[in-house]
């Protein structure tokens, strides 16, 4: 059985635990080498083989790496003795984040999603689930510096926050995204164990856990299904490169590292993106309604046949007349298949109907006979007359530079002015000179879906869900269209104008409309005070949401200063310097349009810093952070400049509060506001 017993004899804690974590690594360093000197020579049918396990081996060796910086187990469970006519029996059980044996097989550390784990993360005084002890370890770095105890069968101690959890979520943040293993509470730990099967979508205000939950789900299912998922793949979608710089690092701490991620502009890149629409075209193109456009516009091109096949072979001639040909082409329209899956089938269903022919005449041909009359020059040349093929980025770039062709695809779906609003004011020669946007993108992807279907993972996490346009949903959704999502968002911090207005709307564009919905409210990063004062917001900006609440509380981390005009920069750099005085890391967020003002102003002051994507040190510790890329990013301490300039940067005064809801949540430890202007009414109740 995976358990530890109990040491009999007395020993410092302290000291013992240590040596449980020396020997451990000790474990984890022979486990490495044992693989490392695997022989896998004969043992494989052939080289194709032989590659596949050397590559497998390999990133078994990679995940045996012990990280220094990274405790190997960070929490142990003590279960009831038990007495039977063999003596007093416990179970111990170390739980961390990778599988630890020693060299007879017995666990040392358990894998934090192995079933037995689970009561680390859901056991309490009211469902101790058998545990009479739970042991949290606090680090600095890799050694072990302390420990806590809840002793959950005792019913005179009293249930409280527990202090090592609460310095684990308050560690300073330098450098990318840390995992939450040692700190997943119990309702976000069922999301995280939720079946490979089921969709689930997480509303989360800010700070409340929903990447790492979704990052976290993701190892969880490998661990579980990984054999299924290794055939079928997983994605992680972040809504930009800089975010998943960001978070990258999160998997490979937990062992799993074959995770894909990508941006759902790096999914659709069939064409280069060179353009930009204005809001309300990117807008209509991101409407579901194009979906339906397109979908008339790939089959625009099928004309009903006016004249019969003639098919010669030998001697004979054989003759498939008009009617026939028509009812083949009306029965391949009606049914709902890909194009290019119907346009292969037309001369399929042309050939039968030849051979149907020759068997009425004695003849006794075969599937070899069916195949060559398929292929036959007067079956191509017709079917090619009457279901041509469709190139997906011509068709679009014909769709948007013909006002006739829109005006017939569109009819009954988009008005005259919609259809204007598409248009390109000056239509471009060719695809490859095309100034394409990121909506055009879509477009194009989803007519590539309708000429033939997309590949289905097994599991894909979107991230910054809220987001997307319905179109986008589509495209995500057909990249799980057999598998399940993790759908990953905040309604309130939707901030283009095609964000989402409910998720249930959502996920019907994304195909999971089965999907339950799990909120999360219990913050972990935003301080209390800081939470309060941007939920001003949320009446402005998302009535229908709960206000999310935090567990930290730090006095005297937030303050907004007021300053004159001339003073805003000097004002805005003096706080960055006083955040860098503390330990972590600082983001200095302002409108897009302060950024170049505030870079050189930096330069000049002689305050390094970074760009959002580049990793911090323990000498740069300040990044310097545009608005409208602050999404999904935490820092240590925050500074916000000109808070209103942030709301004027956006094209609406909603969108610019979601946007300022955003910024003002960034913070783990501290927050200071500069601001010349008046702040925006909604912060000022």
């Amino acid at each position: 059985m995976c358990a530890s017993p109990p040491p009999a004899h007395a020993q410092d804690p302290l000291e013992a635990e240590r040596a449980h974590l020396a020997a451990s690594r000790a474990a984890l360093r022979a486990m490495r080498k044992h693989t490392e000197s695997l022989d896998i020579r004969d043992v494989t049918a052939n080289w194709v083989n032989a590659e596949v396990l050397a590559s497998e081996i390999a990133q078994r060796i990679k995940a045996l790496a012990d990280l220094a910086d990274t405790p190997l187990f960070f929490g142990r469970l003590d279960y009831h003795r038990r007495v039977d006519a063999d003596g007093e029996h416990g179970y111990r059980f170390y739980i961390g984040r990778r599988h630890v044996h020693d060299a007879k097989g017995d666990p040392m550390v358990i894998d934090w999603r192995a079933p037995v784990s689970q009561p680390f993360y859901q056991a309490s005084k009211k469902d101790p689930k058998d545990v009479e002890l739970r042991r949290r370890f606090g680090y600095d770095g890799g050694e072990l510096t302390a420990y806590e105890d809840e002793h959950l069968s005792d019913p005179d101690e009293e249930e409280t926050v527990s202090a090592l959890l609460q310095r684990e979520i308050e560690k300073p943040r330098v450098g990318p995204m840390r995992d939450i293993v040692a700190t997943i509470q119990p309702e976000q730990d069922e999301i995280v164990r939720g079946a490979l099967s089921e969709t689930v979508c997480v509303q989360g205000g800010p700070g409340t856990g929903k990447t790492a939950v979704g990052l976290h789900r993701v190892a969880f299912l490998l661990y579980a299904h990984r054999e299924r998922l290794a055939r079928s793949g997983t994605l992680v979608i972040g809504p930009n490169r800089s975010f998943l710089r960001y978070i990258e690092q999160v998997l490979p701490t937990l062992g799993e590292l074959e995770v894909k991620q990508a941006t759902v502009d790096e999914l659709v890149a069939h064409v280069e993106v060179r353009g930009e629409d204005d809001a309300t075209a990117a807008t209509l193109k991101g409407d579901a309604r194009m979906a339906r456009v397109l979908r008339r516009a790939v089959r625009a091109g099928v004309t009903l046949p006016k004249e019969p096949v003639m098919v010669v072979r030998g001697s004979r001639r054989w003759r498939v007349p008009v009617h026939e040909l028509t009812e083949m082409v009306e029965e391949l329209l009606a049914r709902d298949i890909r194009y290019a899956a119907a346009g292969e089938a037309l001369p399929q269903r042309i050939a039968h109907a030849v051979l149907v022919r020759m068997e009425q005449a004695g003849e006794a041909p075969d599937d070899r006979v069916q195949n060559a009359v398929a292929r036959n020059a007067a079956v191509k040349a017709a079917v090619k007359a009457i279901w041509p093929p469709v190139n997906p980025a011509k068709l679009v770039l014909r769709l948007l530079s013909e006002p006739a062709f829109l005006a017939e695809q569109a009819e009954g779906i988009l008005t005259a002015e919609e259809q204007r609003a598409i248009l390109w004011a000056k239509p471009p020669r060719s695809v490859r000179s095309a100034a394409w946007s990121r909506a055009d993108a879509v477009l194009i992807d989803e007519a590539h879906d309708l000429v033939s279907r997309t590949g289905s993972l097994g599991h894909v996490v979107l991230d910054e869900a809220q987001d997307l346009s319905p179109m986008q949903y589509r495209a995500v959704g057909r990249r799980c269209s057999t598998g399940s999502a993790t759908v990953l968002g905040d309604i309130a911090q939707g901030t283009t104008p095609w964000a989402t207005g409910s998720w249930a709307e959502a996920l019907r564009h994304l195909g999971k409309e089965a999907a339950h919905v799990e909120e999360l409210t219990q913050g972990f990063r935003v301080p209390r005070e800081v939470i309060a004062y941007a939920s001003r917001l949320l009446p402005a900006i998302a009535p229908q949401l709960r206000e999310a609440t935090s567990i930290r509380e730090a006095p005297g981390s937030f303050a907004v200063d007021r300053v004159e005009p001339a003073e805003l920069t000097p004002a805005t750099l003096a706080a960055c310097r006083a955040a860098l005085e503390n330990p972590g890391s600082t983001g200095l967020i302002a409108a897009d349009a302060r950024i170049p003002a505030l870079r050189a102003a930096l330069a000049a002051a002689g305050l390094p810093h970074v760009e959002p994507g580049e990793e911090t040190d323990s000498t740069t510790r300040l990044t310097l952070v545009p608005a409208s890329l602050a999404k999904g990013l935490e820092y240590d301490h925050v500074v916000l400049d000109e808070p209103q300039a942030v709301v004027d940067g956006e094209p609406d005064r909603r969108t610019g509060l979601r946007r300022l809801y955003v910024a003002l949540t960034r913070a783990v430890s501290g927050l200071t506001i500069t601001h010349a202007a008046p702040l925006p009414a909604e912060l000022q109740r």
